[in-house]
């Protein structure tokens, strides 16, 4: 007598393929994504600017007001450095978070937003354009608001007269052209294009975004660094531009460098003359 075999066991059926996330879905967590990244860098620098104005306008009028940037953190010097050092790379984190978060689809997040080395002479020649362009005007814009009153004295370093005072300015200044053009233009493009927002809705809320974290200035920086906002972000979307951060990068350095460093090695004399401390 045979017997019939029994039936091999039957193989665990396979997990259901998951398709793209809804739009529903994505939308939620891509705002959620946006407040948080803002909440941990120039979002909250914004939401201190702006509590700082109006501490500064409850005290008088902005042109007998002053205000310090790149100020010294201890009177000695070696622990000062590591101050220095240690803000530097600290306010850096959200960058390296933001690029992290745009490699979420498998690509190369420097390539999405153009922060490479792949076309080195035509970025520094953007930059360096784009720089001048930003930069006659400004000292113009800043000049007029001291006399008109709507903008406070800005002390550009407050540091210490060390060997390593240039470097640090330095290195502030590339500091702050990586936070502010890699989030305020490369990330949040790359995002609001999610949201299915166009290209002046985008230019729109970069600039106000740009203008509102220096409003601890006066009104006078929050207009300035609102056209210059829109110019960078028109810029970036532009065919000349085409989506790359880095000449944006190159102009903001050099703007800082020259505001840092020549106002750290301004003759006192000369700051007298200029009306300024």
């Amino acid at each position: 007598m045979t017997t019939t075999p029994a039936p091999p066991p039957a193989a665990p059926s396979a997990a259901p393929a998951t398709g793209p996330t809804p739009p529903w879905l994505r939308r939620p967590r891509i705002v959620a994504e946006i407040w948080i990244l803002l909440g941990l860098s120039l979002g909250q620098s914004a939401v201190y600017a702006v509590v700082a104005l109006v501490a500064a306008l409850s005290q008088g009028p902005l042109k007998g007001q002053s205000t310090a940037i790149n100020t010294s953190q201890s009177p000695r010097p070696y622990l000062d450095l590591t101050y220095q050092v240690l803000s530097i790379v600290f306010t850096l984190v959200p960058v390296v978070l933001a690029l992290y978060l745009l490699s979420n689809r498998g690509r190369s997040a420097t390539r999405a937003i153009g922060f490479d080395l792949h076309r080195p002479g035509k970025d520094l020649a953007w930059g360096v354009g784009l720089a001048a362009v930003i930069g006659i005007p400004g000292l113009g814009f800043y000049a007029l608001g001291r006399a008109i009153g709507i903008t406070v004295e800005v002390q550009a370093s407050a540091l210490n007269a060390y060997w390593w005072t240039v470097p640090i300015l330095v290195a502030r200044a590339i500091m702050n052209a990586l936070l502010e053009e890699i989030i305020v233009v490369g990330y949040l493009h790359e995002r609001l294009t999610d949201l299915g927002w166009g290209r002046w809705r985008f230019v729109a809320a970069s600039s106000v975004l740009r203008g509102s974290y220096h409003l601890y200035q006066g009104w006078g920086p929050f207009f300035g660094n609102m056209a210059m906002g829109v110019l960078f972000s028109w810029f970036y979307t532009s065919r000349w531009g085409r989506r790359r951060v880095m000449p944006l990068v190159v102009a903001h350095t050099i703007l800082d460098v020259v505001s840092f460093v020549g106002y750290a090695l301004l003759p006192q004399s000369w700051k007298d003359a200029l009306g300024i401390t």
